[in-house]
């Protein structure tokens, strides 16, 4: 099963580690047009005039944008689903009473050894950053232990790896009409048709197809 050579590269990560400083993933020195909102909050949607592959037909939930640069998880691309016991003796941690399934997502090119769980805000813990009062993010293996014991949120998104631009970067893809921008909406970031997400996600933007 493809999930089981996924966890293969999880086991290798010895903890979930504090959120990083969003690094450049493609070209630098573009100079932001100040017209460009900070996006933290919102969704990013790849468009059809974006050709890097790893980003073609993504959908990105931003989790930080400023001046210093941008970061985010992709939300639709995925290595496969499996026990979510079977993940956590990964990382060491063994516990009869724990069950379920996860998913383990593709959040970005960066860093993909390091993990991150994307969340609804009704949960907070060791390591939880809220990013506005629907969403929030958590880099300690605690969150993890909460879900599959039914204490953790509602929803969520376990991915490893993540998107990040240097300053003034995601300004300028967006300005050459790489990106657009949609309101974040959780029923498209948590939802199981990973297929439709990108569809579903540039129509929100008021893209036509």
């Amino acid at each position: 099963m493809r999930y089981r050579r996924t966890i293969g590269a999880a086991v290798a990560v010895a903890a979930l580690v504090s959120l990083s400083t969003p690094s450049p993933g493609g070209e630098e020195g573009v100079v932001a047009p100040k017209h460009t909102p900070f996006l933290a909050g919102q969704l990013l949607v790849a468009t059809q005039k974006l050709g890097d592959p790893r980003f073609a037909h993504t959908v990105i939930y931003m989790v930080d944008h400023d001046a210093k640069g941008a970061m985010g998880l992709i939300v639709n691309r995925a290595y496969g689903v499996g026990p979510l016991d079977k993940l956590l003796k990964g990382f060491g941690i063994e516990d009869e009473d724990l069950v379920g399934t996860i998913r383990l997502h593709y959040g970005g090119p960066v860093d993909t050894g390091q993990g991150f769980v994307l969340h609804s805000a009704d949960y907070e813990g060791p390591g939880t950053r809220v990013v506005n009062k629907e969403m929030a993010i958590t880099t300690k293996l605690e969150v993890l232990k909460a879900i599959a014991k039914g204490e953790g949120p509602k929803r969520s998104l376990f991915a490893l790896g993540y998107a990040g631009w240097g300053p003034g970067q995601l300004e300028g893809e967006i300005a050459r009409d790489d990106w657009v921008t949609a309101p974040a909406d959780q029923d498209l970031i948590f939802s199981d048709d990973l297929e439709s997400t990108w569809d579903r996600a540039i129509k929100m933007a008021g893209v036509a197809l």
